[in-house]
């Protein structure tokens, strides 16, 4: 593994452990030559569906790309990265499980959607409103007011 800060190749671990939901091995490594430390992490290479957009493009699903919108989802929310992670991974593990070589963007959003509710209101929200398109404030407080139902655990 290369040191990110010289470009050695000559680096050595210092710390391993399993990583969210024993789906990864995070790995504190050193380099030898200039001591610089950094994190590295393993994961089993799946072989995931490729995602149909709306408009009927095809794109290979990329871990980062969702990362990077759950993010700003969570932005300035009391989320931790592995939770984001922990989402992602289990999102990974459904495509897994679905099976077939594609998956429409709208079971990879609704999936996010569904994950970001049970941990965070307001990056919910947030998600839903770019996932959705809201037009105008009313589908907005719809989004809003779908919240407090479940919340309060009726249909009212």
């Amino acid at each position: 593994m290369r040191c990110p800060r010289c470009r050695e190749k000559d680096t050595r671990v210092t710390d391993s452990r399993t990583a969210v939901e024993g789906e990864s091995v995070r790995r504190r490594r050193e380099c030898v030559a200039c001591g610089h430390r950094f994190t590295t992490y393993e994961r089993i290479e799946a072989t995931l569906p490729m995602v149909v957009k709306k408009d009927g493009r095809r794109e290979p699903f990329r871990r980062e790309k969702v990362r990077a919108g759950l993010l700003k989802a969570i932005e300035k929310r009391d989320v931790s990265t592995d939770e984001i992670d922990g989402i992602i991974d289990r999102l990974e593990r459904a495509m897994e499980d679905r099976g077939g070589n594609e998956v429409p963007s709208s079971t990879v959003g609704e999936f996010l959607m569904d994950e970001l509710r049970e941990i965070d209101d307001v990056a919910y929200v947030r998600f839903a409103s770019v996932y959705r398109e809201f037009k105008d404030i009313g589908e907005f407080m719809e989004a809003l007011t779908s919240i407090r139902r479940s919340r309060r655990g009726d249909g009212t």
